[in-house]
């Protein structure tokens, strides 16, 4: 069946630390406060966009850790107690029912635990549908502050399977991707999606916005335009309840096209109007069509595999956080970057840097 164009909205809204929190059950209040007013939010956004003449509103993303903030140096197992979601939880129940009662997908990106992993959380993107239930799941793979599912590999993939490190949805509304925050900055994440069929990324971000170009904007036209694909990129209006200036994490929440172009970017503070309309059946036809810009059909991935094979030895290992027994280990937060220095060392002892 073909797929009528929608609008897509990245919803710019403040994330609320839960760093002040006296305890585990105010940090769940407080995280339940922050869902509860999602939905208002929501749905007048919408009123006002169909009301103004677009296509019907299907899919809102949602920012960064919108619920939650980041950990900062709260301990791996004190964080997942106080701001993890469980798959099952109540916090994807009453996402869950605000896509329900409004008929559209929400994306977002909170903390998530894992019954596999115990003590650990992961930064999860996520997609919840119309019925309710959560259709992706998909956890940071590059992440310098926090576990990442390369960390424990192998038990990971034992756990959920290969195919859940890179997870595609095939929806009523396009074939839908995630990606986390600044991994946008990484072209590989993108692109396994797309060799999956992702046609549309859905980007929740915390970043600095500027009038000028940031790295994050350079990426996410040039995703776009190296998949052929549509990106929905929300950033925070800001982060409450940490010491650092509200405003620093704001602005320039937007959609791309395919093409690269941008077709609507938010200004500072809470606001719906990033949001453009999503016509995947022409972008579809964009990719069966034989083109100097078909840069998606134009790749020949089999020329870089071997040099990909190669470079591994010299990066990042996987299964740093599994112990000689195979069983999951919870690192401080100084490990996070003694991997990294360990990579550094790594690249400048082969001539790479």
């Amino acid at each position: 069946m073909a797929i009528a164009p929608y609008t897509a909205v990245a919803l710019q809204l403040t994330a609320q630390s839960i760093e002040r929190a006296s305890d585990v059950a105010a940090a769940r209040a407080q995280i339940a406060g922050q869902i509860a007013a999602l939905e208002g939010k929501i749905r007048s956004a919408r009123i006002f966009i169909e009301q103004y003449g677009g296509s019907p509103v299907k899919l809102v993303v949602l920012p960064e850790y919108l619920f939650t903030s980041y950990p900062g140096r709260i301990s791996i197992p004190d964080f997942a107690a106080r701001a993890g979601f469980a798959a099952d939880g109540p916090e994807y129940a009453a996402l869950g029912g605000i896509a329900q009662r409004l008929g559209l997908f929400i994306a977002g990106n909170a903390y998530e635990t894992d019954r596999a992993f115990p003590d650990f959380y992961f930064q999860t993107s996520f997609i919840v549908a119309p019925s309710g239930d959560v259709v992706l799941r998909y956890r940071r793979l590059l992440s310098m502050f926090a576990p990442s599912p390369h960390d424990v590999l192998d038990r990971y993939i034992d756990a959920h399977g290969p195919d859940a490190l890179f997870p595609v949805a095939d929806t009523a509304i396009g074939r839908l991707a995630a990606i986390a925050s600044e991994e946008i900055l990484y072209p590989e994440i993108a692109r396994v999606l797309a060799f999956k069929g992702a046609e549309l990324f859905c980007h929740s971000s915390s970043e600095i916005g500027s009038p000028l170009a940031t790295a994050k904007d350079i990426a996410k036209r040039a995703r776009a335009f190296e998949n052929m694909a549509w990106v929905v990129s929300a950033n925070t209006a800001g982060i409450e309840g940490t010491a650092m200036p509200l405003m620093s994490a704001d602005g320039n929440s937007q959609v791309v096209a395919p093409s690269g172009k941008l077709l609507a970017q938010s200004g500072s503070g809470e606001t719906f109007t990033a949001f453009a309309e999503i016509d995947i059946e022409h972008s579809r036809e964009q990719r069966r069509q034989p083109a100097m810009v078909n840069s998606l059909a134009r790749q020949r991935p089999g020329l870089f595999a071997p040099a990909y094979g190669e470079a591994a030895a010299q990066f990042q290992a996987g299964n740093l956080m599994l112990g000689a027994d195979g069983k999951p280990r919870v690192p401080d937060r100084e490990m996070f970057v003694k991997m990294q220095r360990d990579v550094i060392e790594k690249l400048a002892k082969a001539g790479v840097i």
